[in-house]
């Protein structure tokens, strides 16, 4: 019995995220089923974290004890033979026998994409945020500032537990303007807070149109005030990568 570390890379709009949920398509019950049919018997696969329904990923991270008679990539490619076309293994390796996705994870990073426009661009939309007005780029890179450190995030998402720590670690938090006018913000933290990735996008988009200031940004995560509520939507947002220190 060996366990095996994968990377997996997914189109979030077909799944109900990423965790296994009765009678909805899952990220994991599909990678499931597929192990199913070569012959595992597990109960349940473990991943590195949970991604909400239309969340894409390049980078999730999952692992599965199974006794395989083959090579690494004779294994890697019966998987992907099987697996639906919006879900691929990118990678598949032996790892210790004590290895977790989750818990031995030492940060993950999230990638989210959005572009300025007046008039839908369907094409676009499918993995980007449309905004309008729009986006200040002095203000997002001065917002994005804010967020470095350690602070309480409690004001920007929920704990992933109902007794956990909304204290967060954010050691990148950066704006990225492409020559096509796309903007990408990239955060590494960490761990993240349920939703806080899309509320951190939200809150300094809203910086950046004029709708709040900086200094209400910054006493809200301090909470000492109040911002209006809103997230940006689901599927604009990729899981880049998980690191894991020595186990990587």
């Amino acid at each position: 019995m060996a366990r095996y570390k994968v990377i997996l890379a997914y189109d979030g709009t077909g799944f109900t995220g990423s965790q296994r949920q009765a009678n909805s398509r899952t990220v994991q019950g599909e990678l499931e089923k597929a192990l199913r049919r070569l012959g595992w018997s597990d109960k349940s696969i473990v991943m590195a974290g949970r991604t909400d329904t239309g969340v894409h990923a390049t980078g999730q991270v999952a692992a599965f004890d199974f006794e395989w008679a083959h090579t690494e990539d004779k294994l890697l490619r019966a998987l992907n033979a099987d697996l639906p076309s919006d879900l691929v293994i990118r990678s598949l390796i032996t790892a210790p026998a004590d290895f977790h996705p989750r818990f031995d994870a030492a940060s993950r990073e999230y990638r989210y994409r959005l572009f300025c426009g007046t008039i839908r661009d369907p094409l676009r939309e499918r993995f980007l945020w449309r905004v309008w007005p729009a986006l200040d780029e002095d203000v997002l890179n001065r917002a994005a500032n804010i967020f470095l450190g350690t602070h309480d995030f409690v004001t920007m998402g929920s704990p992933t537990t109902p007794k956990g720590t909304t204290v967060r670690t954010v050691t990148k938090a950066e704006w990225k303007r492409m020559p096509d006018g796309e903007w990408q913000f990239e955060v590494r933290a960490d761990a993240f807070l349920y939703r806080m990735v899309r509320r951190l996008v939200f809150v300094q988009a809203s910086a950046a149109q004029g709708k709040c200031s900086l200094e209400k940004v910054r006493n809200a995560l301090n909470e000492q005030g109040k911002l209006s509520s809103g997230l940006a939507p689901a599927h604009g947002l990729t899981l880049v990568e998980v690191t894991y220190g020595s186990h990587d």
